[in-house]
């Protein structure tokens, strides 16, 4: 297995395994990788740290399970206190932190939706908006 730092278009770097040089190199002329952060798709190699094993040519051994589930259940609580201090403003969200970012709307916390290329041209314009780490449905649906 080959480990490869990657970055996005949006600059969110990411690890990812691939099975050698040749699947990665297949898989990205695919178009089959995405950021994990953001989905988008425009993905390249990112500069890497060397990794200098402790023993052998091994990485660290993973976290154990019970501290994977509990960062798991700080995310989800710290993502549920937000959605319960915002407001949802669903696919209206670009044109609402626009509006409030230009001072044409009283600026409050809001969630909602937005495409990609719309996060994208907010980000460019120094709109101030973050992603969620879990996708967020209207509020009369589960997630």
């Amino acid at each position: 297995m080959i480990v490869f730092d990657l970055r996005c278009g949006l600059d969110h770097v990411f690890e990812a395994w691939f099975a050698s040089s040749a699947a990665y190199d297949a898989q990205a002329a695919a178009g089959l990788l995405a950021c994990p952060m953001c989905g988008d798709t425009a993905i390249a190699k990112a500069m890497m740290a060397p990794s200098i094993p402790a023993k052998s040519n091994r990485r660290a051994d993973p976290p154990p399970a019970a501290a994977i589930k509990a960062a798991l259940r700080e995310i989800a609580a710290d993502q549920a206190r937000t959605l319960a201090t915002s407001s949802w403003v669903g696919s209206d969200f670009a044109t609402r932190a626009r509006a409030m970012h230009d001072g044409d709307e009283v600026v409050r916390p809001i969630h909602g939706q937005a495409s990609l290329a719309e996060a994208k041209a907010m980000v460019a314009d120094g709109v101030p908006v973050a992603p969620l780490l879990c996708p967020v449905v209207p509020p009369e649906k589960t997630n």
